[in-house]
């Protein structure tokens, strides 16, 4: 699509309100209807991240070690209150990326460069063998070094199986994968038991948390069952967590952390053979937004351990209230038992594909699980109020689907 470049600039009032009239057709995720890619907390927790944010709006992380000690010192900060957060044993190391996927990225280079130094062969390819619930990223990941995932079907109850992922280790193998939780299911892996396969073969496992990374140890906190699954155990090199998912910091930010500095600086890319002298950087990206690394400094010291096991109570309360709403639809199954926010439901009887189309009717944004067809809701504060209203609906339509109503049958998409 070809758009005319206009000679002249439109007046400020004219470019706000065309962007008010673009995001008039935008799903209502404010209401409860979109479910996954928007995490709200409270609104003084968006607000305090907005001003953090445009305070730095401008600044680049790029240059945070030359021109910019201020971001410098706000990193190193959060990386330690994350390895705090995270059990990390003394000399872990870890830096804040754009997002999840920036850092499975940046961890599977770093297990591909480890592992061709200690094995001495720095052409090796090797195999990430992940749960078949792991998410896409680790296959982005090696489409872009030449890598090959192998996926190890998961248990009956949604978690990553042990000991079929024992059975597929061959000599190719560099990476181990378990989620905390996984997407789809909401789940916790087993990661203690692939920590200890971990160890026994010596072989890198990586902690998928950046769905739950921020949560899930305030959910212990407060009395809810988490199994381990973070830096304090042995086999677990890397870990992921996503703050602007259930950390509610601003997008876009992330962090990848390391049981160690030695581990973390496999991380590393430099370049030093061109005009400009030596060019080293941790991070996929080459300029980093300022604001968004100020952004989550300031809503990690606004609230808290305190403020974080307030805002789980909250968000787990109405993960409650939903499954018991859910559950009470005659049919309906909740798929596994999860730990944290997301959750995956639906009936066996019918078509599930059809109640997405017949939501999406309702002016829902239905999440879906292609296997087995399910309902997905991926929960943040702004769902409380649609509860009632979001389970009327869905009950609805698995009646009329049940009774024999025709329509097309939706697929299930993640993005």
């Amino acid at each position: 699509m070809t758009i005319r470049f206009e000679d002249t600039g439109r007046k400020r009032d004219a470019v706000l309100t065309a962007l008010d009239e673009m995001r008039g057709g935008d799903a209502d995720w404010r209401g409860g209807r979109v479910p996954l890619y928007v995490f709200s907390g409270p609104p003084d927790v968006q607000e305090i991240g907005k001003t953090a944010f445009n305070l730095f709006f401008t600044e680049n992380a790029l240059g945070a070690r030359r021109a910019f000690p201020s971001l410098l010192r706000m990193e190193q900060e959060v990386i330690g209150m994350g390895l705090d957060l995270f059990h990390a044993p003394d000399g872990a190391a870890g830096n804040m990326t754009s997002g999840g996927t920036e850092s499975i990225l940046m961890a599977v280079k770093a297990c591909r460069d480890w592992s061709r130094s200690v094995r001495g062969d720095r052409q090796f390819r090797g195999t990430i063998l992940a749960p078949g619930t792991a998410h896409p990223a680790f296959e982005k990941a090696a489409a872009l070094m030449d890598l090959t995932v192998r996926r190890v079907p998961a248990r009956a109850d949604y978690r990553a199986d042990v000991a079929a992922m024992a059975a597929a280790i061959d000599a190719d193998t560099m990476m181990l994968v378990g989620s905390a939780p996984c997407f789809p299911f909401g789940v916790i892996d087993d990661l203690t038991g692939l920590s200890d396969l971990a160890v026994r073969h010596g072989l890198w496992l990586h902690a998928d948390a950046c769905v739950g990374g921020w949560m899930a140890p305030f959910a212990a906190e407060i009395g809810r069952h988490i199994p381990e699954f973070d830096l304090g155990l042995p086999g677990v090199s890397s870990l992921s967590a996503d703050l602007h998912k259930f950390g509610f910091c601003p997008k876009p930010s992330s962090a990848v952390f390391y049981r160690s500095v030695e581990l973390h600086r496999f991380q590393e890319m430099a370049f030093d053979v061109w005009p400009s002298g030596r060019f080293g950087t941790h991070t996929l990206v080459g300029t980093r937004a300022g604001g968004a690394l100020a952004a989550s400094w300031a809503v990690l010291r606004y609230l808290g351990r305190e403020g974080y096991r307030r805002i789980a109570t909250e968000v787990l309360a109405m993960r409650d209230a939903y499954i018991a709403d859910l559950s009470r639809i005659p049919g309906m199954v909740i798929r596994g038992t999860p730990e944290l926010a997301n959750i995956a439901f639906g009936c066996d009887d019918i078509d599930m594909g059809q109640v997405s189309t017949r939501l999406g009717e309702l002016g829902w944004v239905p999440g879906m699980v292609r296997d087995p067809p399910s309902l997905h809701l991926m929960m943040s504060l702004h769902h409380a109020a649609a509860r009632e209203a979001y389970v009327r609906d869905v009950a609805s339509c698995v009646a009329a689907v049940r009774a024999g109503g025709q329509g097309a049958s939706a697929e299930a998409t993640y993005a």
